[in-house]
């Protein structure tokens, strides 16, 4: 079922570009896919915003004897908001509630459409949204939400899963950002050697007496081959080297690959800067955490989907190459 629903989805997102030609899209955080039928029986993440993030909902709190980890402690506003969630089913008994995590400034909350509907899914949040609205103006003598609202759709065998764990590992996440900052937070202007980038993760790399360059030809594409660069690179990185790439061709995205997944620290050069609210997601949050890595970002954020440039991959190269003869200080 899972797999209909994503060819489904995939044959209206080809549709739908393909009578849509030049049309940009809109990429934004709070877009809805164009092609996706948001009446269908479906699982998606929902996620709002407090307006002007401000930490009204809870409080982060440290782990104790009922919590192991880092946890959110509900404000009187973030009660309101957890009893608003609970009665949608009341409203719109189609829809099943899975999870919901509570954080100071937004929430993530997981939801199951057991059938076709008459309803579009934002009817759904809109009026969740309305309900929290009279508890926050008792509160706070204004409306509690943001404007719109963040889906993601879950149709592949795995991302409900994935996004629960996800979902529950968020306050570890903002107590380590919190307690850590210098390794999350983005350093814009900054210089390397006479280049200005952005930057964010362990800027202490960059000092690193012994740095070696990762650039492999698109050539080097049999599995042999390729193993045989992760091999050689792999060598260097166990004798102390870090590792610097702009991780282009399929080689170099392999050897980038196993390194981190080996815990070596690497250099990681970036065509797309970073965007207003970027984080690092996955494992690579948690390598951060450990300063493990380093993003470099010659360039500003852009919110399209385009296909790097030769021009363009010849200037990461070179700045890679630049990077790995920076000299410690």
């Amino acid at each position: 079922m899972d797999n209909q629903r994503h060819d489904r989805d995939e044959r209206r997102r080809q549709w739908w570009e393909s009578h849509h030609e030049g049309l940009q899209v809109n990429r934004s955080m709070k877009r809805r896919n164009a092609w996706h039928d948001y009446h269908s029986r479906c699982i998606y993440m929902v996620t709002m915003a407090v307006e002007g993030r401000k930490p009204v909902l809870g409080e982060l709190s440290s782990p104790d004897d009922n919590h192991p980890t880092p946890w959110v402690h509900p404000s009187a506003l973030g009660e309101s908001v957890l009893s608003c969630w609970q009665s949608i089913p009341n409203h719109y008994p189609e829809v099943q509630l899975l999870d919901i995590q509570l954080m100071p400034d937004h929430m993530h909350g997981v939801l199951f459409v057991t059938r076709q509907v008459p309803y579009h899914l934002g009817k759904v949040v809109n009026g969740f949204k309305v309900g929290c609205n009279a508890s926050s103006r008792e509160i706070l003598g204004t409306t509690l939400w943001e404007e719109g609202y963040h889906d993601r759709i879950l149709i592949n065998k795995g991302q409900l899963e994935t996004m629960l764990n996800y979902l529950h590992d968020n306050p570890r996440r903002l107590w380590t950002k919190r307690y850590h900052p210098e390794l999350f937070t983005v350093q814009q202007d900054f210089i390397v050697g006479d280049t200005q980038v952005a930057i964010a993760g362990n800027r202490f790399l960059l000092e690193h007496p012994f740095k070696a360059v990762v650039q492999c030809s698109r050539s080097i594409n049999t599995d042999e081959a390729i193993a045989q660069e992760v091999n050689r690179y792999m060598a260097m990185a166990r004798d102390g080297a870090i590792l610097v790439s702009p991780c282009i061709s399929p080689c170099e995205k392999a050897v980038m690959r196993t390194a981190f997944e080996a815990g070596i620290r690497e250099i990681i050069l970036l065509e797309n800067g970073f965007s207003p609210m970027w984080k690092p997601g996955g494992q690579q949050f948690d390598a951060c955490a450990r300063g493990q890595l380093l993003f470099v970002a010659p360039w500003p954020y852009h919110s399209e989907k385009k296909k790097i440039t030769r021009d363009q991959c010849l200037q990461l190269n070179d700045l890679a190459k630049h990077i790995a003869t920076l000299p410690p200080k």
